[in-house]
């Protein structure tokens, strides 16, 4: 029985045609992960799962003018890399962050922006390269992932961790008018612990 609560991160993909990966991560860090496609698929996981809190990597507003919103400005002051959610295939992304997450709340679920590639960048991760990826999240407590797992799957396990902090109210809001993207506070101000 998975120990309370339970967080689960999804690493949205742009098109429903691409695997969205899936993590369902409870209080001890023991994670589950998978891959979906479709949009009915997430909310179905979301049911089966359900969870204190759905973090997705993905923009989930739209900025009010330009490409980049203040909160996606501030990450880059920072050195955080990002994509802007109004460009190109960013885009197609924000919009179906948008509209995931509209269909989540309606089932009752608090859901919150995140972003795995500037929380690993905290941590002193490397993004997108599977082994060391993997290796980083199994040093900060990580239980359960495979050595099979796939990079959406390990940013969806990342995207829970901070889903996991923000419940214990041990991240940063970065605000901007159009939302927020939740952050985990620098190394040293309590990283999470598995609760026994």
């Amino acid at each position: 029985m998975p120990t309370s609560p339970l967080s689960l991160g999804v690493d949205l993909a742009a098109s429903e045609k691409r695997p969205t990966g899936m993590c369902l991560l409870d209080a001890s860090l023991r994670a589950r992960t998978w891959t979906v496609l479709g949009d009915e698929e997430i909310i179905k996981g979301a049911k089966e799962a359900e969870p204190d809190i759905v973090a997705i990597d993905a923009p989930l507003s739209l900025p009010r003018r330009g490409a980049l919103r203040s909160c996606d400005r501030e990450l880059l002051k920072r050195g955080i890399r990002l994509l802007p959610p109004a460009l190109g295939a960013m885009m197609k992304l924000t919009l179906r962050g948008i509209r995931i997450r509209r269909m989540l709340e309606e089932e009752g679920y608090t859901v919150i922006e995140v972003l795995p590639g500037g929380a690993q960048d905290v941590w002193g991760i490397p993004r997108k390269r599977r082994r060391a990826l993997l290796e980083g999240l199994r040093r900060l407590g990580i239980r359960g992932l495979s050595s099979e797992v796939s990079v959406d799957e390990l940013d969806a396990a990342t995207a829970a961790l901070v889903g996991l902090l923000y419940l214990r109210g041990e991240v940063e809001l970065i605000e901007c008018e159009e939302g927020a993207i939740v952050m985990p506070k620098p190394p040293g101000e309590g990283l999470l612990t598995p609760e026994r």
